[in-house]
């Protein structure tokens, strides 16, 4: 990543740094990190090789730019989950944001989905420190929701991984999820009532 204590980017910086950065997505989520080259990245980002290697140090500086911006907008709407709100209402905000998400980023859930899978060994320390805070912050509030008689008694952790896996699921096997459905079907509008349904089902008191 930039180091802070550089001087800011200009505008023609920026625009080429966020070229590199969409192009390395495009190759990142195709390929994997292990099947990426430096020469790929700056074919799609329409830049020259060491162009790329001005704004960033190596394929391994890219990576680690690219998932660390993508945790901190897939963990947002964790974030953003009120303890102070109704609390089923609470939740159900948040798995239509995920899937959202999926709908609007597949190239990005790709990417992290990726990264898990090789043992996630550019987010190690993100994963056990900054993850790990927000969900036990996630955790809490519906636990205390819970201990009130507000939302059904379940596993709080558990809840929230089942969240993650029903909503990415439609980025992550899109291909499959399209296939099955077969045409006419639009996977992401079907999927909101059904997993509302769901949830409320699992959580309604």
């Amino acid at each position: 990543m930039a180091d802070q204590s550089q001087p800011p980017l200009t505008r023609i910086q920026q625009k080429n740094r966020d070229l590199i950065l969409e192009g390395a997505l495009s190759v990142f989520s195709v390929n994997g990190f292990r099947g990426a080259t430096i020469d790929q990245i700056a074919e799609a980002a329409g830049l020259s090789k060491p162009n790329v290697l001005y704004y960033f140090a190596s394929k391994d500086d890219i990576h680690k730019t690219l998932l660390t911006t993508l945790l901190d907008m897939w963990l947002a709407p964790m974030v953003r989950i009120d303890p102070d709100g109704d609390p089923l209402e609470e939740v159900m905000t948040y798995v239509r944001a995920k899937l959202e998400m999926s709908r609007r980023y597949p190239r990005e859930s790709r990417l992290f989905a990726y990264e898990i899978l090789q043992g996630a060994p550019h987010l190690t320390e993100i994963l056990g420190g900054g993850l790990r805070q927000i969900v036990d912050r996630a955790a809490a509030i519906l636990q205390g929701w819970m201990d009130d008689g507000r939302l059904a008694p379940v596993e709080p952790r558990h809840l929230i991984f089942s969240i993650w896996a029903l909503t990415q699921h439609y980025a992550d096997f899109e291909v499959q999820v399209r296939a099955v459905l077969g045409p006419g079907h639009d996977p992401f509008v079907e999927a909101g009532p059904f997993l509302d349904n769901l949830y409320r089902k699992i959580l309604g008191v």
